[in-house]
């Protein structure tokens, strides 16, 4: 009798086992209501940027009544999307600021997901989306010697930020260029261009800041300054010594094709980035000028015994 109920039992324990695999299995051949997620990863509700909400995206595979929810890491409902509404077959769309149903920005600190309930079943996306309201700083902005020559080279931008972000800078409030990396550390090139038209010549005050990729932007009062000088022609030197007689040579920076010069009563054109002139035979100060497309610079030539 023991051996035939234990005998019972195991069979028993078969069967039920084999029932439990049968409809673990079905289950999978069972498609999920939701396919086809695009869940943003990560904004800021405070940007006030084209990434100040989450967009979240699913489709339906057949028509039904839903209430979509927003909850954090331990699961707990922290905003609500949509109650009992009924969606048809396909794409459906929401969106979530960030806040809770009260109006109050959630903590950074969580990971969210959205959740969506049926009526008989409720599914908790594996989509997880991360709410950053925290400006990325900005540890330094330098520019070489900040002369910027249209159309010669182009203003190279040192930067070290607080972390992975965009460099960004701006002139009058403008911005002027956005860097393609977003590492925290970085050179940036700037054409001296606004709006997409160049500046003209003067003086001008670059701010340095950076926007994170959830769209934080570096307060205006706390962005690195760099003073920029625009010439569109300068030379390596403003103050040049050289021998009686001798020849000696001049850088000339200019974004021109040519360019005409002045010195000592001869004038001249040029095209090479180094002008080679030979010093009068007297000593003295003497004075070249160097025009490009209407713009002179001027250099000081202290002529010395031979």
């Amino acid at each position: 009798m023991q051996r035939v109920l234990s005998t019972v039992i195991l069979l028993g324990l078969l069967l039920a086992s084999a029932a439990a695999f049968a409809i673990t299995e079905h289950l999978k051949l069972i498609k999920s209501p939701i396919y086809k997620t695009d869940v943003t990863t990560v904004f800021s509700p405070v940007c006030g940027c084209a990434t100040d909400r989450a967009k979240i995206i699913f489709s339906l595979r057949s028509p039904d009544t839903i209430t979509v929810t927003i909850v954090d890491s331990s699961g707990k409902a922290v905003a609500t999307l949509a109650t009992d509404r009924s969606v048809p077959k396909g794409k459906v769309t929401f969106y979530w600021d960030g806040r809770t149903d009260d109006g109050t920005v959630v903590p950074d600190a969580s990971a969210y997901q959205p959740q969506v309930e049926f009526p008989r079943r409720t599914i908790r996306m594996p989509n997880r989306i991360l709410v950053d309201t925290s400006a990325p700083t900005v540890v330094s902005a330098t520019d070489g010697d900040g002369l910027l020559i249209p159309g010669d080279h182009a203003l190279k931008i040192d930067y070290v930020l607080s972390g992975k972000a965009r460099a960004a800078g701006y002139v009058d409030g403008r911005r002027v260029f956005l860097s393609r990396s977003k590492q925290p550390r970085g050179q940036v090139n700037w054409n001296g261009k606004r709006l997409g038209k160049p500046l003209p010549p003067g003086r001008y005050v670059l701010e340095v800041g950076a926007v994170d990729v959830a769209g934080n932007e570096t307060p205006a009062a706390e962005r690195k300054r760099v003073v920029v000088h625009i010439e569109d022609i300068a030379l390596g030197e403003t103050t040049i010594h050289a021998r009686a007689g001798a020849r000696f040579t001049v850088d000339v920076r200019t974004g021109a094709t040519q360019y005409t010069w002045v010195f000592a009563g001869n004038r001249d054109s040029a095209e090479a980035p180094r002008l080679r002139l030979r010093a009068p035979s007297h000593r003295g100060r003497y004075r070249l000028v160097v025009t490009a497309q209407g713009h002179s610079t001027r250099a000081t030539v202290i002529v010395g015994a031979p």
